[in-house]
């Protein structure tokens, strides 16, 4: 599994409230929640970003309430990876069961710049720029993970060991 996007940098302590603010969290229109993603803290951010980009956060990605609807939004906004020095646990666990990656790495926020397009070989860890001039080395995803990720989410992924039984 490689990805290959243009970067969107946050900082650290990115809490959930700041990913899909309270208020649209009646919404479960996956259109919707792309279209208000990061909406406070970054208003451009839904319309400028593309399927197939990678957000590089901070430390304690993703911190705040339990709600879905934060890693819902950012796959449903086109982010294909998540970086970040660490995440929440419980965003860890909701994205990975929707079938969003993270990965997490000290150095890649100090590696690559915003808006620069990056490779990520989840099975490796490696990040590298487009243009070969800068690397930096990542956690590779767990297998299980990756098979996660691979069918889609949990839900896929049962779906998938139930039909092979």
């Amino acid at each position: 599994m490689n990805f290959k996007g243009k970067v969107w940098k946050f900082g650290d302590d990115v809490d959930t409230d700041m990913i899909i603010p309270a208020r649209y969290l009646n919404v479960s229109d996956s259109e919707e929640l792309a279209r208000n993603c990061f909406v406070d803290v970054r208003p451009e951010f839904a319309d400028g970003v593309s399927r197939g980009d990678i957000i590089i956060g901070g430390r304690n990605f993703g911190c705040g309430s339990s709600r879905e609807h934060a890693p819902m939004a950012i796959k449903a906004a086109g982010v294909d990876v998540i970086i970040a020095k660490s995440f929440a646990r419980i965003f860890y666990r909701n994205a990975f069961n929707i079938g969003l990656p993270l990965i997490e790495s000290e150095d890649a926020g100090d590696a690559f710049a915003d808006g620069e397009i990056i490779t990520v070989d989840v099975a490796t860890g490696e990040l590298s720029a487009c243009d070969g001039a800068k690397r930096s080395q990542a956690q590779a995803i767990p297998d299980f993970m990756r098979e996660l990720v691979q069918a889609g989410g949990l839900v896929g992924y049962i779906r998938e060991k139930k039909l092979h039984k």
